[in-house]
């Protein structure tokens, strides 16, 4: 049991967690969730939309500082699905349907450093590792390794916050939720894109879920209010990366509107 537990600590924010999947094991799983979703997915073609995305997703991954990391920035021709999602290993996939609330590459590089924050803070390994405590060390290290059953599949698929359902994505916990909003705005900012700019993201966001909100305590999401809330607490911390990086240029994103931007 010592010689399979361990103890590690989050990036920037050193929250200690329980952690039983390696990080090789963790990227191996996480390329082979890649595969699978893409697999089912239209691959867009758009050169200007590869274009920025690619632009965008290399500066986040620069901040992230994971040179092991074989990142690939996919973009998936969906108008219709607000989303987009990071695997361990530097896989990354952007659905075209987030655009229009992105509206700009400094949006994107929102969306772009909260995924990537959920990879590098080993989210779906902290969760694995969690389902593997509750299960007991020997069956929980079958699903870490073997991947080859369709329900050891999804139970990996899961862990990522990946759904059976093509374009759904699973939510992480409150905690862990928060916790990749507090470091992809560090990211962000480190790559040259203005942390105050995901305010704006997180507003229409919440205009386009039609002003719903849950309670907090019946949701894995925190809300919109106490997100934003909590991301202005965080700015401040985020900007004085961004004051000694060196800023990107920011394009508005393939086909939206200029009105978009003044929602």
């Amino acid at each position: 049991m010592a010689l399979l537990i361990g103890c590690t600590t989050v990036p920037y924010t050193n929250r200690s967690r329980l952690m039983m999947v390696s990080e090789s094991e963790d990227s191996e799983l996480g390329l082979a969730a890649y595969r699978e979703v893409l697999s089912q997915e239209k691959i867009s073609k758009d050169p200007e939309a590869n274009r920025m995305v690619l632009r965008v997703g290399r500066a986040i991954a620069l901040a992230a500082e994971k040179p092991e990391f074989d990142w690939q920035f996919t973009v998936i021709d969906d108008p219709k699905t607000v989303n987009a999602f990071a695997l361990p290993g530097g896989k990354v996939a952007v659905y075209t349907g987030i655009f229009s609330v992105a509206v700009d590459e400094a949006g994107l590089a929102t969306v772009l450093g909260h995924e990537v924050a959920h990879a590098l803070a080993r989210h779906g390994a902290e969760r694995m590792s969690q389902g593997m405590a509750l299960q007991g060390v020997g069956a929980g290290l079958a699903i870490a390794t073997s991947g080859q059953s369709a329900g050891v599949q999804q139970a990996v698929m899961s862990a990522y916050g990946l759904g059976a359902q093509v374009g759904v994505m699973l939510p992480f916990s409150r905690e862990m939720e928060s916790e990749a909003d507090h470091i992809g705005l560090i990211l962000m900012a480190k790559a040259g894109y203005d942390p105050s700019v995901s305010v704006g993201l997180w507003e229409r966001m919440g205009q386009l879920s039609g002003g719903q909100k849950p309670m907090e305590f019946l949701s894995t999401h925190p809300n919109y209010d106490t997100r934003i809330t909590k991301l202005r607490e965080w700015i401040p911390e985020a900007q004085q990366y961004y004051q000694v990086a060196t800023k990107q240029p920011v394009e508005r994103l393939p086909g939206v509107k200029q009105a978009s931007a003044k929602k």
